[in-house]
């Protein structure tokens, strides 16, 4: 589900993807053992223009700073692109209050010149499996780009970075 359309876009509104209910709940039938996506979210963060945003299309590589763009496995073979951390953000609940439990962030670079970019499709799909699993991983991020992200999350909803894990607030601290 986009939580965001174009318009949206626009004005770098912020929305996680926060849905229903787990609907294999239990019951161990139809769909159970079925990756659940509903609550994790991509967030974009911009190192150069000191910015982060939601951008739900990212579950499909169809985001904003996607489209168009042919993206290679080779980092040096995009010299000149600009970095975006692709960070997945998954939320669970502890004695029933949200809380960020899994955040990991992946690189990326795009150079809309050549219309071309890097990223590791290997690493994107298991840091978003590691995010729903709720670890951790945010060490490669360079420490601006870890400032934007945790004032993304305090931002977003206050309550529930307090919520969250010390091993979060420990590894965006700056």
């Amino acid at each position: 589900m986009d939580l965001l359309n174009n318009d949206n876009l626009k004005k770098k509104k912020t929305g996680f993807n926060i849905l229903s209910n787990d609907s294999t709940d239990g019951h161990g039938g139809y769909g159970a053992g079925v990756m659940n996506l509903d609550n994790v979210s991509p967030v974009f963060i911009d190192p150069t223009e000191g910015e982060a945003f939601v951008d739900m299309g990212a579950l499909h590589a169809r985001s904003v700073v996607e489209k168009r763009i042919k993206f290679l496995p080779d980092k040096e073979k995009v010299p000149n692109g600009k970095l975006y951390w692709l960070v997945w953000v998954t939320i669970q609940y502890k004695d029933g209050k949200p809380y960020y439990a899994g955040v990991a962030g992946c690189e990326m670079t795009v150079d809309i010149e050549i219309r071309r970019g890097y990223k590791s499709l290997p690493e994107h799909v298991n840091k978003m499996d590691k995010s729903l699993k709720g670890h951790i991983l945010v060490d490669d991020m360079d420490d601006t780009s870890k400032a934007l992200l945790a004032t993304f999350l305090k931002e977003h909803n206050e309550k529930m970075w307090e919520n969250s894990d010390k091993s979060l607030h420990e590894a965006l601290a700056v």
